[in-house]
């Protein structure tokens, strides 16, 4: 075997800082992996197999934090490929959350009422292996083309019930600071827009994206927040909690979204550290996501309980600031449903029985039921009161009744 390579005496310290040096340096080959890694039989066998189709991306800051003497380190196993992903399971899907089957135009996913996904990019600084946007993540590593931006924009213009955008990709972050204020900029002049989003990773995968240029731009819009996605608190390296830290004092809000990953975070005291190390810089635990159904990545997934157990663990035993919400994003474009512990045990008119989580049961009287006039509300709240889609047209009087549309007797009754 060769001697392998320290990763950071191949760059003086300047180029090792610069994003753009991450970037271009990012290790994409199994002849430039192995002169820094001493690589396992199975991470061997992707490089060996003509079929293996993701592609594999490591910016040396990432590839840096990796413990070489343990073959399961939670970031190994997140950014190097292993023979495991060209196993497709039945139940795998290309696109599982349906996001081209809402998308009314190219790159933009409109499925919840008031807010749309945009996708910058198909560029990302590194390739995750648990991706679930891998049908398209690297594929040109390149811009959406402007034209199609702008069709997007124009449709968000159109669509006043659009109040939140959603960045991503890819990464938007992987844009460049030009681009980027550009299309921040033609948000802001849109009145309806509320909040815009970015969702990146470069805070875990490349720090050194966080410039003062940078910065100053986000700075700029009032409207920004930054959704980040660490997953173990072994990436919450010096040079991520130094940037964390720059966002934060720009007064830029922060949440994280974890995936659970067998093998990586689904442990009840790893998720533990890892939400206290985000709210110590500043980080709100926003989601734990199940992980998808997407096309090779059923090795990364857990049993929905485990999901569970977890939030058990922290519920209660932990500050309610660090308490994300577990959700499963259900395949079909169903959107993100949450799953938690029962705490509600029985109940009955004007009694339910609870429990905490010490396992302590108590008996909660409720209130006589009087029926609210809510008309003043109507008045002081009169958007929201629009709002009649899904559970809330049964809730609001609106509907007696919501369906499958896909039934026998849907079809029988619209003579299909």
């Amino acid at each position: 075997m060769s001697k392998i390579i320290d990763l950071k005496n191949t760059a003086t310290p300047d180029e090792w800082n610069d994003w753009h040096w991450q970037i271009k340096n990012r290790i994409t080959s199994y002849e430039q992996l192995a002169k820094y890694i001493e690589l396992q039989p199975e991470e061997e066998a992707v490089f060996k197999d003509k079929a293996f189709s993701f592609r594999m991306a490591i910016t040396p800051h990432y590839l840096s934090l990796i413990d070489q003497s343990n073959p399961y380190d939670p970031i190994r196993l997140q950014a190097i490929p292993r023979i495991a992903e060209s196993h497709i399971s039945s139940s795998d899907m290309a696109d599982p959350l349906s996001e081209d089957a809402d998308a009314p135009v190219p790159g933009m996913t409109h499925r919840y009422p008031d807010r749309v996904l945009l996708l910058l990019t198909d560029q990302c600084a590194m390739y995750c292996r648990h991706c679930t946007r891998r049908r398209k993540a690297g594929e040109y590593d390149a811009p959406m083309p402007k034209e199609n931006v702008d069709k997007a924009l124009d449709y968000i213009k159109e669509h006043k019930e659009v109040r939140d955008v959603i960045l991503s990709g890819g990464d938007p972050l992987t844009l460049s600071d030009e681009r980027l204020d550009d299309i921040l900029n033609k948000l802001s002049k849109i009145e309806h827009i509320e909040i815009v989003r970015l969702g990146t990773r470069t805070p875990v995968v490349l720090p050194q994206r966080f410039t003062d240029s940078l910065l100053t731009i986000l700075k700029k819009y009032k409207f920004v927040w930054l959704n980040t996605h660490f997953n173990h608190p072994n990436e919450l390296s010096e040079d991520s909690c130094k940037a964390l830290a720059k966002i934060a004092e720009t007064g830029i809000p922060m949440g994280n979204q974890s995936v659970l990953l067998k093998g990586i975070n689904d442990n009840v005291d790893v998720m533990k550290a890892l939400v206290h190390k985000l709210v110590k810089n500043r980080v709100r635990p926003y989601y734990i996501y199940q992980c998808d159904l997407s096309e090779g990545i059923s090795h990364f997934r857990t049993p929905i309980s485990k999901g569970i157990e977890i939030i058990e663990s922290l519920r209660g035993h932990t500050s309610g600031l660090c308490i994300p919400t577990y959700v499963v994003d259900a395949p079909g474009g169903g959107g993100k449903i949450p799953v938690m512990p029962n705490y509600v045990i029985s109940q009955m008119p004007g009694r339910v029985i609870l429990r905490n989580y010490e396992g302590f049961i108590i008996s909660y009287t409720e209130p006589e039921f009087a029926i609210q006039d809510e008309s003043k509300y109507r008045e002081l709240c009169a958007d929201e009161y629009k709002s009649t889609e899904g559970i809330m047209s049964l809730m609001r009087g609106k509907k007696v009744a919501i369906g499958p549309a896909g039934t026998k007797r849907h079809q029988r009754r619209n003579h299909q």
